[in-house]
């Protein structure tokens, strides 16, 4: 448990990075930011934030000396649970909605990528992990709901960098 402990740790500390980077981005555009571009500030460092608070809930869990599938099982429900108020807090907003909108119909292919080959890959191992259907994998369940949720972070962060490329280059 030691070793995944450490893993977890150092998964919440590159979140961190993406956590900082979304604040940097916002604190130097300040005011000159658009609200495509504010809301995926907002989404990099709501991910980032979110893959901190489900990285760290394990081995704040296991202090207290839930070990096992409890474990596993506990920290995926608060995880799938974060993942869904994020996204449902997100898109209740009529702005992110037609933005995501907007995008998800420019770009398919884009939208394609973050929904069906991260966002359903991340939870399928969390959804797992609770039904108990392969408890010796729920730590590497965990862990690769984790990273691909890390990708996001990056996904979106690298969209955010090349859209501001390409409209320095307008």
């Amino acid at each position: 448990m030691a070793q995944d402990i450490e893993l977890l740790v150092a998964i919440a500390e590159i979140a961190g990075v993406f956590v900082g980077f979304g604040a940097l981005i916002s604190m130097t555009r300040g005011s000159q930011i658009e609200a495509s571009l504010l809301t995926q500030i907002r989404a990099v460092v709501t991910i980032g934030l979110v893959v901190i608070v489900a990285a760290l809930v394990p081995a704040g869990l296991s202090r207290y000396g839930v070990t096992g599938h409890d474990l596993w099982a506990i920290c995926s429900l608060i995880f799938l649970i974060l993942i869904w108020a994020v996204t449902v807090m997100s898109l209740r907003r009529s702005e992110n909605k037609a933005i995501v909108v907007t995008r998800a119909r420019a770009n398919p292919a884009t939208a394609i990528i973050f929904w069906i080959l991260l966002e359903i890959p991340m939870q399928v191992p969390l959804v797992l992990t609770v039904l108990g259907l392969y408890p010796d994998l729920e730590p590497a369940f965990y862990t690769t709901a984790l990273v691909l949720n890390l990708f996001q972070a990056a996904f979106v962060l690298a969209q955010l960098v090349y859209a501001q490329v390409s409209a320095a280059g307008e």
